[in-house]
C-alpha cells in the first residue's frame, strides 16, 4: 500500500485495530476459571479456619463475661436499694465493659453472640479486609496472638482475591464493550456503554440497594445506610454504624453471611472503579497522536498504528511524538501537530 493511502487510512478502522489489539492483551492474561475457583476456595476455606479459631477462643471468655455480669448485676439491685455515687460509677463502668464485651444489660438475655459462629466470622471478614470498626476486639491473649498472625497471611491473600475479581469484573466489561463494538462498529461508543453500564450496575447493586436491607433490618434511615455501606467497602470504617448491635432486633443467620459477601464484591467492585477513573484522569497527559504535514502544506490526522507502519517504511516523514512504548486508546487521542524539520 503507498504512504498516501496509509496516511489516508479511515480512522474508525484504525481505531477499532487499537481496540482489538487492547482486547487481545486482556485476553492474554486472562485467569483460568479453575484457578479463580480455587482461590475463592482457598479464601472461604482460610475465612472459616479464623472464625472457628476466634469462635473457640473468645466464646468461653464471653459466656464468662455475660454470667459474671448478670451475677454481679442482681446482687447489687439485691443489696443495695439507694445508689450512692461510688456504687453508681461503678455499675456505669460495668455496662459499659458489658456492652463493649457484646453482653446485653436489659431483660434477661445475656449476650448479643458477638463471639458465636456468625459473629466470629463477621470479625474474620472484617479483619483480612482492613475494614476494623473498633466494636469488637479479641480480649484472650491466645485470640489476639492468633489475630496477628491470621492478618498478616489474610490481608494478602484479600488483596490478591479482590484483584482476581476486579479482573473478572474487568474482563466482562471488556468483552461486553467488543460485542457491542462489533455490531456497532464503533469501539469508543461501545467503551462507554459498557463502563457507563458496569458502574451504573455496581451502584444499584452495592451502594443504592443495600440501604434498603439496612433499613429493615436495623431501624436506619436511607442516608445512614448508604453512609455506612461507602465507609465499609471503602475500609474507612469509623464503627459509628455497625450490623447487629441493636439489642432489641432478632437478626436472621443469613443476614451478617450475606453482607460479609456483599463486602467481598462490593470491595472488589470500587477498587475496579477507582481504577478506571485513574486511568482515565492518567489517558490525556499520555495518549494522543500527531499530525505530520504533507507536501501540500495541510495537516492530516495520523494514528499509533499508521506511525508505526510508516517508521517501518524507507520514507517517513516525521516520528511519531506518542509516548514511547503506550498505545493510546481510540476514545482518548489528543492531537499534536509535526513541525517541519
Amino acid at each position: 500500500m503507498a504512504p498516501d493511502s496509509r496516511l489516508s487510512a479511515s480512522p474508525a478502522k484504525s481505531g477499532w485495530r487499537a481496540w482489538d489489539a487492547s482486547e487481545r492483551r486482556v485476553q492474554g492474561c486472562a485467569m483460568p476459571v479453575p484457578s479463580t475457583l480455587l482461590l475463592l476456595f482457598t479464601y472461604l476455606t482460610y475465612l472459616v479456619l479464623g472464625t472457628c479459631v476466634f469462635w473457640v477462643l473468645e466464646s468461653p471468655a464471653a459466656h464468662d463475661s455475660s454470667k459474671r455480669f448478670q451475677s454481679d448485676k442482681w446482687a447489687l439491685l439485691r443489696n443495695f436499694t439507694c445508689l450512692d455515687g461510688q456504687a453508681l460509677d461503678s455499675l456505669i463502668r460495668g455496662i459499659i465493659e458489658a456492652y463493649k464485651n457484646g453482653d446485653i444489660v436489659l431483660g434477661n438475655t445475656t449476650s448479643m453472640g458477638r463471639w458465636e459462629f456468625v459473629g466470629s466470622f463477621f470479625f474474620s471478614v472484617s479483619t483480612i479486609t482492613t475494614i476494623g470498626y473498633g466494636n469488637l476486639s479479641p480480649r484472650t491473649m491466645a485470640a489476639r496472638l492468633f489475630c496477628i498472625f491470621f492478618a498478616l497471611v489474610g490481608i494478602p491473600l484479600n488483596l490478591v482475591v479482590l484483584n482476581r475479581l476486579g479482573h473478572c469484573m474487568q474482563q466482562a466489561v471488556h468483552r461486553c464493550a467488543r460485542r457491542l463494538g462489533g455490531a456497532w462498529k464503533d469501539p469508543a461508543k461501545a467503551r462507554w456503554l459498557a463502563g457507563s453500564s458496569a458502574l451504573l450496575s455496581g451502584l444499584l447493586l452495592f451502594l443504592l440497594l443495600p440501604p434498603l436491607l439496612f433499613n429493615h433490618m436495623e431501624g436506619w434511615t436511607y442516608v445512614e445506610g448508604f453512609y455506612f455501606s461507602f465507609v465499609t467497602l471503602s475500609t474507612v470504617g469509623f464503627g459509628d454504624y455497625v450490623i447487629g448491635m441493636n439489642p432489641s432486633r432478632n437478626y436472621p443467620l443469613w443476614y451478617q453471611n450475606t453482607v460479609s459477601l456483599w463486602i467481598l464484591f462490593g470491595m472488589a467492585w470500587l477498587a475496579l472503579i477507582i481504577k478506571l477513573i485513574l486511568s482515565l484522569l492518567e489517558a490525556p497527559r499520555e495518549s494522543y497522536s500527531c499530525y505530520p504535514q504533507s507536501s501540500k502544506g495541510n495537516f492530516k490526522p495520523r494514528s499509533w498504528s499508521q506511525g508505526l507502519d510508516e517508521e517501518a517504511g524507507p520514507h517517513s516523514p516525521q516520528p511519531s511524538c506518542s509516548p514511547e512504548g503506550q498505545h493510546p486508546e481510540p476514545s482518548t487521542q489528543v492531537s499534536c501537530c509535526g513541525k517541519d524539520s
